[in-house]
């Protein structure tokens, strides 16, 4: 795939961008400094993983190419962290690869394998700390100790709701200054960094409920809902963004 769209909160309308150099699917993304960038993945009649990487400026309103990944890959998991966006996936041969993208000299190296043996999806970079799950629902967080370059138990809510599909964690991001732990049947675990004692589950079925019922949000959450959790209900969520206008 090469069509890009994006979503203007300001007129409530998805919008066509233009599209992306290199036709690509199964790859990795992310936004530094309000620019889009997408990295690897596979593309239809290459019998290959792509190396190729490039950047959406919207200010430009164009693509640029970047400088091409070591090794490509099919990436399973990224974050931003520390100006630098680290990717974790397999290569061509089915092993699994790193690699990290050094904004200030824009170009790519390998990463430590400390950091990469415990890294899992989902992870976030938040208030200069690099935190993943531990525990397939989230109920448990560890955290990349960059001076012993380890991985060590940073909580565990003792919250376990269990190991279904539908239970699994699909995303963390961080709102208001608490990290929200997002699982595939919508449900939300916010909890308070600063104070990782205080946790506070969501009911965000009512949460969105009283949200569609205001006014204009009333189509827009009906055509969004509808689009995440299709007909059967059974659906996973492959991304979660904060949008702030």
């Amino acid at each position: 795939m090469r069509r890009v769209v994006f979503y203007n909160a300001r007129i409530n309308k998805w919008l066509r961008a233009p599209d992306m150099l290199q036709k690509r699917h199964f790859f990795g993304s992310c936004v530094i400094n309000n620019c889009l960038y997408v990295a690897g993945g596979e593309c239809e009649g290459i019998q290959r993983t792509l190396r190729s990487a490039e950047v959406y400026d919207p200010n430009r309103n164009r693509w640029s190419c970047i400088a091409e990944m070591t090794t490509g890959m099919v990436p399973s998991t990224g974050v931003v962290h520390d100006g630098k966006w680290f990717l974790k996936g397999l290569n061509s041969h089915r092993q699994v690869v790193s690699e990290v993208y050094l904004l200030a000299s824009k170009m790519w190296s390998t990463t430590g394998n400390e950091m990469v043996i415990g890294w899992r999806n989902p992870s976030i970079s938040f208030n200069g700390q690099l935190y993943s799950a531990d525990c397939r629902d989230g109920c448990k967080l560890k955290v990349y100790n960059r001076e012993t370059r380890s991985w060590t138990r940073f909580i565990d809510t003792r919250h376990h709701l269990g190991s279904s599909r539908a239970l699994e964690a699909a995303a963390f991001v961080s709102l208001n200054g608490k990290l929200c732990i997002i699982r595939n049947n919508m449900s939300i675990t916010v909890i308070n960094i600063s104070d990782p004692i205080t946790v506070t589950e969501v009911d965000s079925a009512r949460m969105w409920e009283a949200f569609a019922r205001k006014g204009q949000h009333r189509s827009f959450m009906a055509n969004l809902w509808s689009t995440i959790t299709g007909r059967n209900l059974k659906t996973d969520i492959m991304h979660c963004q904060v949008l702030q206008v």
